[in-house]
């Protein structure tokens, strides 16, 4: 029975989620499924869909410390890192910490900043830490970026490069809202103004404890055995450039297991792998034709692959 039928901490938060983002409950578990495999999300669409507002929500309902930056193509890496200034009472430098130290950090429209200041994430993302001006500052813990980004071929957009899109973990979109949906915004006013009324419903020790058991779900070697041939039939697709490496197999199991333990269980099944597959591979695996996989690409994948 999945956990958004039961009364728990993580249910608390998935039905707070449902109420700020109307009809879009399996996004909303992906991301929370994200933060407990403790990976970076990226939420991919066009504007006014309700990324920013996802990513505030799951922030707030989590108690994190948050930080939210609009980047812009004028945006320099230090806007995000911290500068040192000299402080003339003490004649001396003081360093001035950037929004990248915080528990979460809102990269809102990361496409829109050029490369340079896109790459001053990479070692926060991958280390838990940044190094500026020679000296090495760990970030707080947890950390998570949550980062959204416009459709590519929108004007003033930078693709991300596959180095730091390999970064996140789960790449989602939310689409237009279905018609009762939209028609509850229409009645009640858009769900921003509800964001300061969201109270956490987790203290963040407990929810480094749920990661601990995200990660000690077990995932058979049949499993593990399915799994691989996933991530090898990719490799031997001629459509794909390059198939998924053994980090984004890695992130698939990670993945796999927060999306099992969201369902109350504590192994994980084949279907399991393929609900989040599509989220885990569409940003990692790219066609020939230049473009992305798409579900549809995805499915096909899965139906090629026989579960034990």
């Amino acid at each position: 029975m999945p956990l958004a039928n039961r009364q728990s901490p993580l249910s608390e938060i998935l039905a707070a989620a449902d109420q700020v983002i109307l009809g879009k409950s399996r996004q909303t578990r992906l991301a929370l499924c994200c933060l407990l495999a403790k990976g970076h999300l990226l939420i991919e669409d066009l504007p006014g869909v309700g990324k920013t507002t996802l990513a505030h929500t799951l922030a707030r309902l989590l108690g994190f410390q948050f930080s939210r930056v609009q980047f812009t193509s004028d945006m320099l890496p230090a806007d995000i890192l911290g500068v040192s200034i000299f402080d003339r009472e003490r004649s001396a430098f003081r360093f001035l910490p950037g929004p990248v130290f915080s528990q979460v950090l809102l990269a809102d429209e990361i496409n829109r900043a050029t490369p340079k200041t896109q790459s001053a994430l990479l070692e926060a993302m991958e280390e838990g830490q940044v190094t500026t001006e020679g000296e090495t500052r760990p970030l707080p813990q947890p950390f998570f970026v949550i980062a959204t980004q416009n459709p590519s071929n929108q004007i003033g957009t930078f693709p991300l490069p596959e180095s730091q899109l390999d970064r996140f973990l789960l790449r989602i979109d939310l689409g237009y809202p279905d018609h009762n949906a939209e028609r509850a915004l229409l009645e009640s006013g858009g769900r921003r103004e509800q964001l300061p009324t969201l109270a956490a419903r987790l203290a963040p020790a407990a929810f480094a404890a749920l990661q601990q058991q995200v990660a000690a779900v077990h995932a058979s070697p049949a499993l593990l055995d399915y799994l691989q041939l996933l991530v090898e039939a990719t490799r031997r697709d001629a459509r794909l450039v390059h198939g998924l490496s053994p980090r984004a197999a890695l992130s698939l199991l990670a993945a796999a297991r927060a999306w099992a333990f969201t369902d109350g269980r504590q192994m994980v099944l084949p279907e399991d792998v393929q609900a989040v597959l599509p989220a885990v591979a569409r940003h990692r695996l790219r066609l020939l034709s230049g473009s992305y996989a798409d579900a549809e690409d995805i499915a096909t994948l899965i139906h090629s692959i026989p579960v034990a």
